[in-house]
């Protein structure tokens, strides 16, 4: 009815975990000068579009306290 199925060798998983290369990656290419300057500006564009639309938004965010509080709106008054 059920039939047993062969052992699968697992063992090469446990090696791998201990096993090292003897092949060194090369090493990585120094980025030149305009990609560094081109990652600082494109940082800096980020920073400043951020900060200026929190500094753009923030009236819109504040509460009008110069404005006249009614408890009734216009809509209500029976004219």
């Amino acid at each position: 009815m059920f039939r047993r199925r062969e052992p699968v060798p697992f063992a090469f998983l446990a090696e791998a975990d201990r096993f090292r290369s003897n092949v060194t990656p090369p090493p990585r290419e120094r980025a030149s000068f305009g990609q560094l300057a081109g990652r600082w500006l494109l940082g800096l564009t980020i920073v400043a579009a951020l900060g200026g639309s929190l500094i753009i938004g923030m009236p819109a965010l504040s509460l009008d306290h110069s404005a006249p509080q009614s408890s009734q709106s216009q809509a209500s008054d029976n004219r």
